[in-house]
């Protein structure tokens, strides 16, 4: 038996209550978490925007050490540190055959299987395949990578989604280049995360935007030069700050329609923007035909940052090697199993950056 935050049904209170686990079976690992994430994308789960089965364990962004492995595994062994993979790789369907693993077809499969049970015996599902809000989660081996030299294992939790993202949507998505100017709506974990990567990257001008105006000094550890505090004038604000063209490059990590427009309506013509937020089904967002054609911009979406976790960990380990990616720097809060609610109605609110359950 094991510690765990389940989500109910959707809509629920996170329960905190024991859960039982099975010994891992063929291909299957089981890792005793150091550290879980508290991700935006975990919240949307909880409250409907984004399905999946349910009962559940949410948290999809951890790390921790291998405790037993299953028959067939040999890419890791009790006592190894591993980084969680939520969205591993099928290899066969077509988007991992053209080398888009981030898309892969097959990837949630996991989601749907029953993982573990309550200590009444109800059947639970492993939320985003991985079930980080655990104490011990037992997860298929292709969710596992072993964590870099050189990362401390707390820490390396926030490679499983925040920095990848936020990595993946600088050098994956929107590909910035030295010299450009890069403008980042929302100032959480992955925004922050992207900050960061921009300063990477080499970014000249690097704005950060959010609603509150307390986030400031956080952005700009994180790697901001400027800082926009979110209002109707936000994207002439940063035109001015642009010398009146618009960044070469928005980054938006919000999920709403009107960020979304404003992200876009920020960047200069022929600018990108890179949508990394994931909002509900009502979020609507529109263009006029001419001011697509006039503009000239680009406009993409980004999964997990298009990232792909086995080739993408090794750089990102020489960075915080080297000093150049903090992870702690992402981290606002450190809390148990029982802070998951309240940090949840800190993202509401639009309060922090990224809440850390530690084990």
């Amino acid at each position: 038996m094991v510690r765990a935050a389940v989500l109910p049904a959707v809509g629920s209170p996170l329960e905190i209550t024991d859960i039982e686990l099975p010994e891992p079976g063929p291909g299957q690992v089981r890792v005793r978490l150091a550290a879980a994430g508290v991700c935006h994308s975990d919240l949307s789960l909880s409250n409907g925007t984004m399905r999946v089965p349910t009962p559940c364990v949410l948290g999809h962004e951890g790390a921790g050490t291998v405790v037993s492995v299953g028959e067939g595994v040999t890419h890791v062994a009790v006592g190894d540190g591993v980084v969680l993979n939520w969205a591993p790789s099928c290899g066969s369907c077509r988007h991992c055959r053209i080398g888009e693993v981030w898309l892969c077809a097959n990837a949630l499969a996991g989601a749907a299987s029953v993982y573990a049970r309550t200590a009444d015996g109800a059947e639970l599902h492993p939320g985003l395949n991985v079930a980080a809000f655990a104490e011990e989660s037992v997860v298929g081996a292709n969710c596992v990578l072993p964590v870099p030299d050189g990362v401390p294992l707390t820490d390396a939790a926030l490679l499983g989604c925040a920095v990848l993202t936020g990595y993946g949507a600088i050098h994956h998505s929107a590909r910035v280049r030295a010299g450009e100017s890069v403008v980042v709506f929302g100032v959480g974990g992955v925004g922050l995360a992207t900050l960061q990567s921009a300063r990477i990257a080499g970014a000249s001008t690097i704005i950060a935007v959010d609603v509150s105006p307390e986030k400031e000094e956080l952005a700009r550890q994180a790697g901001a030069t400027e800082y926009v505090v979110a209002s109707d004038t936000t994207a002439k604000q940063i035109r001015a700050l642009t010398g009146g063209q618009g960044a070469d490059v928005a980054i938006e990590c919000v999920g709403r329609a009107a960020t979304i427009r404003t992200a876009w309506e920020s960047t200069r013509r022929g600018g990108r923007t890179t949508v990394v937020g994931i909002g509900g089904k009502d979020q609507q967002v529109t263009f006029n035909a001419l001011e697509i054609f006039h503009w000239g911009r680009t406009l993409s979406g980004c999964v997990y940052g298009n990232s792909d976790p086995s080739r993408d960990l090794p750089v990102l380990a020489d960075h915080v090697r080297a000093g150049r990616l903090d992870l702690g720097g992402l981290v606002t809060a450190r809390i148990g199993l029982a802070g998951i609610p309240a940090a949840f109605d800190d993202m509401l609110a639009g309060r922090g950056g990224r809440a850390l359950v530690v084990f």
